[in-house]
């Protein structure tokens, strides 16, 4: 019963939400669409990082890594299959794999977080400079070039599910871009509302207390870091889904950055957070970028110590705070907006 309350909120906006990206098309033209549609997959991999970081105290600097390579693992897939419904399996499954060789390696080899945000950063900044240097017939997968610094292009975008010879409309991909992300949004609520959720938390806030209770951070932490990564892989096929091209631009720093401060001004520790802070930073910047009147990296740096010193929480924590404090104020019970712990 607490589950289904605490869900009521989350279901009844996230039907609002899929009402709106269904009828989108009939109201808004087709460049319109598509930046919508990026904005989407944007906020699927902000979802990454606000879980992992959010809910199971992971920092990590190299999101883009996972992102990476769910994209380039789509485009190979996609080219060799000339199928996208093969293409977003293995773009998943490939950033779990690599997600469970590293963080067993950091998580079981007692990596504190700074220095585990340190090597994921490094591990980016290798597979950009490592996919940078694939230029050349010889650097190819089946039939597909990597492209080198040039990146892929041309890369055969969704299709209907069994029937590779009906591609997708924009309309249409972006339907599912966005129905993803409601998708992916409410299966984090949920797992977040389980037991494996509650434990996680847990974990976040007191390590030592969890395990004196009988269960292992390790594992948890690591599945928590692999979850991450197959939503960041997710996000990755969504990307190329909208532009039909990737580079090696992907694992670069700059988006790494991005990632955290959308989780940042969004507010850690929720999952509507991300979502609010990538899809107003992406639309600012574009609207920076179309102006061409200031630098778009100026801007956000600007955005970034504005919210830490004047709103450290975020936006959906304040907002959450201001409205918990008015039904203190008035005498009403608030509504259930928190996940408890129970130990």
């Amino acid at each position: 019963m607490q589950l289904l309350n605490g869900m009521t909120g989350a279901l009844i906006g996230s039907a609002i939400a899929a009402v709106g990206i269904l009828t989108a098309p009939l109201y808004v033209d087709l460049f319109q669409i598509m930046q919508l549609t990026v904005f989407a997959a944007m906020a699927v991999l902000a979802l990454s990082l606000g879980f992992i970081w959010g809910y199971g105290g992971i920092l990590c600097f190299g999101q883009t890594s996972f992102f990476g390579l769910g994209a380039y693992t789509y485009a190979v897939a996609a080219i060799n299959f000339a199928d996208s419904t093969p293409a977003i399996l293995l773009a998943i499954l490939i950033p779990v794999i690599f997600a469970a060789l590293l963080g067993y390696f950091m998580i079981y080899g007692g990596i504190s977080d700074v220095y585990l945000g340190v090597i994921t950063l490094t591990v980016s900044l290798i597979l950009f400079n490592l996919v940078n240097s694939t230029a050349g017939d010889f650097y190819k997968i089946g039939d597909a070039r990597l492209g080198g610094f040039n990146g892929m292009p041309g890369v055969p975008t969704f299709n209907l599910p069994g029937n590779p010879g009906y591609i997708l409309t924009p309309e249409q991909a972006w339907m599912v871009t966005g129905i993803a992300l409601i998708v992916v949004y409410l299966g984090l609520r949920l797992l977040i509302a389980s037991s494996f959720g509650r434990i996680i938390i847990a974990i976040r806030e007191n390590e030592t207390r969890a395990a004196l209770l009988g269960y292992d951070p390790r594992i948890y932490k690591l599945i928590t870091f692999m979850i991450g990564g197959a939503i960041a892989g997710f996000a990755g096929a969504l990307y190329v889904n909208w532009g039909a091209f990737v580079s090696p631009t992907i694992f670069a720093l700059g988006l790494s950055a991005q990632i955290i401060i959308w989780v940042i001004i969004g507010g850690r520790g929720t999952l509507i957070g991300p979502i609010i802070g990538c899809l107003l930073l992406q639309w600012l910047v574009t609207e920076i970028g179309a102006q061409q009147a200031f630098d778009a990296n100026f801007v956000l740096g600007a955005i970034l110590i504005v919210f830490v010193l004047l709103v450290p929480k975020g936006i959906a924590p304040t907002l959450r705070d201001m409205v918990m404090s008015r039904f203190a104020e008035r005498g009403d019970a608030p509504p259930d907006v928190s996940v408890k712990v129970k130990t």
